[in-house]
């Protein structure tokens, strides 16, 4: 006896004995009775225990027991099924062959479950919806229908039976719910309709295979090409590439190569130190020939990807886009790779969207994990053929962030914030659903590849180092401006040459200079503003503590360090701090709490710590500031990169872009055996003559070259029409222009018909950005 109600059903396990019209407990009850059989009077006369043990076997065929051994209790032949265990239940009573099974119940309340739906029953269709492909179909079985969009909604949420008119219920088998659960997480429904990415193309592929019907568009077939072309494409390392690439590199890769073949965007996210820009490099090298690459990049970490470019793809022009490059129309092919920051990039979205880019490269993309910012909203409008996207920490905060990130590489991929937040966030950050987690996880795997430096540098611990351009904001540059060429004002005479009993003005000069680089807080006490290498390096520490790493900090200036360390006590960031006030016991106690895991950071002066530390429990070494012998800073460098450490070592140098600590890192490449001799600090720099100290102030490599009839430096083009121009707007003498210059007339004459040297640019644009009331001030 069979009773439904609205989400349950009543089974009633009964004899009926032949005519008695009674429906009794299986092996209980009138042992004899008289019934009717064919319109005679009998006697019927029960086997009870034959009965019983009848009902028992028929009734663990169907998956049932009775609750009690007494056959004769009240309720021991009777269960309540709830949800899909009732219909289950009803499927194995329809598929049972027995003839003396008979399934009673009431008039018009009758359950049907379909036979078991598998992959052959399912019909597709594909259409080309430009951006997207469309999505149709049903299930069919014995006449009875179910739509494609209905189905995946049933299936998302876990049902196996989809209920049908009439009290029917349509059964899918496991594997068809596996390729449609599949399915499920990357079709999105908007206005009913059914649209899936390109993204998703091996998810529905392998649905079409097995599909008992499937009619496909052109543009599908064309994407089949490319995935099979994607499986066996080369992916040895490009010509041209000067690297020789880690095992997990060649392997980074090889997943890009295959990415790119096939059209979808990535996420490299291995960890800091680990090469994702030389990985990237590689790629771009591979993509060369077909088309521009634009590369949208942190202002600080501009210049270092020209450099890098340079160095392991020198095939490849790279070009660094300035607010000075704004005008035009951009001139590009094959090979060419543009570089521009995000602000740039943000307010020049118009220019750059008339660019049909190859390849387009988001480094440190964790910047457009909001969304709703101009700057995500500007760099969505942008065409690209493909897209990859460089970051540590492609979640930092929330799933909101991941999807913002997609939203960029593969629109399509996550669908909508609303459908990413019912389907994904909602339920893994509310209610910590494992199988959601799951389910996303599967999802994005094909597109995003992250190694930690313990799962893939086994050879090493190793050491990376790493070069942080920073730029300073535009009230820093105005002061950084005024202080340098006040120097220069001050301590170069009318000739253009430096004057007696100058030395200890120049060196307290350039340390001015270098501390503005820092922060202005350190030469201005009453400055309010912010500081860009602060901020910088606030930013450093809080990748680092993503990844749970700890590190090294140097300093030359305790001063800078105490500005530090009130930024961290605002943000609650836990840090050990050592400097030369600090005695020899307490010294030891603090680098044994490192040891044992006291402490995120530790703030080490460079003069006090260089030296006689190990701290190996640190992974990163952070220089806040570069010192003049690059053999002092190795030092401090091997308090944590030294016999004992077991982790790979990433070294970051902070640099300030258009400033002194530029020229003093030129001085680390070109001239390193005359900075060695530099030892122990400003006061010790006996081997950089007053004459080389000033032309790091003027912004020169050295002053020697101009004056000893070297060979002719590289010369601007632009540099004549610039220099008149500079002299006219302020209404100077060609004297006073060499002045500003820190150079005699006959150098300003030189340089109007030969061209302004290229290594005075800088010091060129910061004259152009200064008012007339300034340069005069500067020249009293």
């Amino acid at each position: 006896l069979l009773t439904p109600s609205e989400h349950s059903l009543r089974v009633e396990a009964r004899v009926r004995p032949a005519g008695s019209g009674l429906a009794l407990v299986p092996g209980a009850e009138h042992p004899e009775l008289t019934a009717w059989v064919d319109g005679r009077r009998v006697a019927v006369v029960r086997d009870l225990e034959r009965e019983r043990a009848a009902a028992l076997d028929l009734l663990a065929e169907l998956g049932l027991v009775p609750a009690v051994e007494d056959a004769d209790r009240p309720g021991a032949w009777s269960w309540l099924l709830e949800g899909e265990e009732a219909l289950d239940f009803v499927a194995r009573v329809q598929h049972v062959n027995v003839d003396s099974l008979v399934a009673e119940w009431p008039e018009g309340e009758r359950l049907s479950v379909s036979r078991v739906a598998e992959a052959d029953d399912l019909r597709v269709r594909v259409h080309d919806r430009r951006d997207w492909f469309g999505l149709e179909g049903e299930v069919e079985v014995d006449g009875w229908r179910v739509p494609l969009g209905d189905l995946l909604d049933r299936l998302r949420r876990g049902e196996r039976y989809l209920p049908l008119e009439g009290n029917r219920w349509l059964k899918v088998s496991r594997l068809l719910r596996q390729r449609l659960s599949a399915l499920a997480d990357v079709v999105h429904r908007p206005k009913q309709a059914l649209e899936i990415d390109r993204s998703a193309g091996p998810v529905l592929q392998e649905l079409l295979d097995e599909a008992g019907e499937a009619v496909t568009c052109e543009r599908w077939e064309d994407l089949q090409v490319r995935l099979k072309k994607a499986k066996c494409v080369s992916t040895r390392p490009p010509r041209g590439l000067k690297a020789e690439l880690r095992p997990y590199q060649q392997e980074g890769f090889a997943w890009l190569k295959r990415l790119s073949t096939w059209g979808v965007g990535a996420c490299l996210a291995d960890d800091m130190g680990l090469g994702k820009t030389v990985q990237a490099i590689a790629i771009l090298l591979a993509r060369a020939r077909q088309g521009p690459a634009l590369v949208i990049a942190p202002t600080s970490v501009g210049t270092n990807w020209l450099r890098e470019v340079r160095r392991f793809g020198p095939r490849l022009e790279p070009v660094l886009y300035r607010e000075t490059d704004r005008a035009g129309d951009l001139d590009l092919g094959p090979r060419d790779v543009v570089v521009i920051s995000y602000g740039l990039a943000r307010v020049d979205v118009d220019r750059l969207k008339g660019v049909k880019w190859a390849t387009l490269v988001l480094d440190e993309a964790q910047q457009v994990k909001n969304a709703t910012t101009k700057t995500a909203r500007a760099l969505r409008e942008l065409s690209a053929d493909w897209r990859l996207a460089l970051t540590g920490t492609p979640i930092e905060n929330h799933l909101g962030e991941l999807w913002s990130l997609f939203r960029l590489l593969s629109p399509g991929l996550l669908g909508s914030w609303e459908s990413f937040k019912e389907r994904f966030a909602a339920p893994i950050e509310r209610d910590g659903d494992a199988e959601r987690r799951a389910a996303l996880a599967r999802v994005l795997r094909p597109f995003v590849l992250r190694r930690t430096k313990q799962e893939v540098l086994d050879d090493l611990p190793g050491r990376t180092d790493v070069r942080v351009e920073i730029e300073l904001s535009k009230r820093e540059q105005r002061l950084y401006a005024e202080a340098r060429l006040q120097a220069i004002a001050e301590l170069v005479t009318d000739g253009g040459g430096v004057g007696r009993d100058k030395r200890f003005q120049v060196l307290a000069a350039l340390t001015r200079l270098r501390q503005l680089a820092c922060h202005p807080r350190l030469v201005d006490a009453s400055w309010r503003g912010d500081s860009a290498k602060l901020k910088a390096f606030l930013e450093v520490v809080q990748d680092l503590r993503a990844g749970e790493h700890r590190a090294l900090v140097f300093s030359q200036f305790t001063s800078h360090l105490s500005l530090l360390r009130e930024a961290l006590d605002k943000q609650g960031v836990a840090y050990l701090y050592l400097d030369g006030r600090t005695p020899a016991k307490r010294r030891q106690q603090l680098v044994d709490a490192f040891q044992q895991g006291e402490g995120e950071l530790f703030l080490i002066s460079l003069k006090a710590g260089g030296k006689g530390l190990n701290l190996t429990a640190a992974d990163y070494v952070v220089h806040l500031d570069p010192w003049w012998n690059p053999a002092v800073e190795d030092q401090a460098t091997d308090r944590a990169h030294r016999i004992g450490q077991t982790r790979p070592v990433t070294v970051y140098r902070l640099v300030t872009a258009q400033t002194i600590e530029e020229q003093i890192l030129a001085l680390h490449a070109q001239k390193r055996d005359l900075v060695a001799g530099v030892l122990g600090g400003t006061s010790k720099a006996g081997k950089l003559s007053t004459e080389d100290l000033l032309a790091l102030i003027r912004g020169e490599d050295s002053g020697r070259e101009e004056r000893s009839g070297g060979s002719q430096p590289e010369t601007s083009d632009r540099g004549e029409g610039r220099l008149l121009a500079l002299r006219d707007r302020h209404g100077l003498s060609q004297r006073e222009l060499g002045r500003l210059f820190g150079v005699s007339a006959a150098t300003i004459s030189r340089w109007k018909h030969s061209g302004l040297p290229a290594k005075r640019e800088v010091q060129l644009r910061e004259l152009e950005r200064a008012s007339s009331r300034t340069v005069k001030r500067r020249l009293k």
